[in-house]
């Protein structure tokens, strides 16, 4: 199993499980599944843990700054020139099922065009894209965020659950991750 994991999910194992990780069975457990690679953290997911609060994820998570773990994990992982397994497919999509349509009528075409062109560098769906390649690859995959499909903010493009039930692309949010895996006995005391 791959598990891709979003910058809010690393946010919150940081905030409000590691301070009650007293025997540090969470955080060696992560660094773990990250250097054997079952974890995954993207470049442009490590990109906003060095500004996000104040870079607090890297902080905390401190084997995240350390030059010979990252070497050994292969992390993050570089997304550079990754692309969608069908790009023409893909950005059909972008243009019609991953829009809010009601926010793609304020905008002109260019000023969409330049929009979507953002959005597709973006860590969401860049996360997105390389679980499309795992899963072509035979992978099982989940991508862990905890963005729920409700609610857009009056965003232009709908949340990362919403597209990613459009792929069947598995997500699930930390708390669901951590119950998922038998081998961590993690107690609050």
């Amino acid at each position: 199993m791959k598990v891709v994991i979003d910058t809010n999910s690393l946010l919150s194992l940081v905030r409000y499980y590691l301070p009650f990780d007293k025997d540090r069975v969470l955080f060696d457990f992560f660094q773990t599944k990250i250097e054997e690679g079952e974890i995954i953290i993207i470049d442009k997911v490590y990109e906003q843990c060095r500004y996000n609060a104040r870079g607090l994820i890297l902080s905390k998570l401190s084997f995240l700054s350390d030059k010979a773990f990252l070497k050994r994990a292969k992390a993050p992982f570089n997304t550079e020139i990754l692309l969608a397994p069908s790009p023409a497919k893909f950005i059909r999509m972008m243009d019609n099922q991953f829009v809010v349509p009601v926010q793609r009528r304020k905008l002109t075409e260019v000023e969409f065009e330049n929009q979507k062109n953002i959005h597709l560098n973006d860590a969401d769906i860049k996360q997105i894209i390389l679980c499309l390649h795992l899963m072509l690859n035979g992978e099982e995959v989940i991508l862990v965020t905890e963005e729920t499909s409700e609610s857009n903010d009056n965003k232009l493009f709908k949340k990362i659950p919403a597209m990613c039930k459009e792929l069947k692309i598995r997500t699930m949010t930390l708390p669901e991750l951590i119950a998922q895996y038998n081998d961590i006995e993690f107690s609050v005391t």
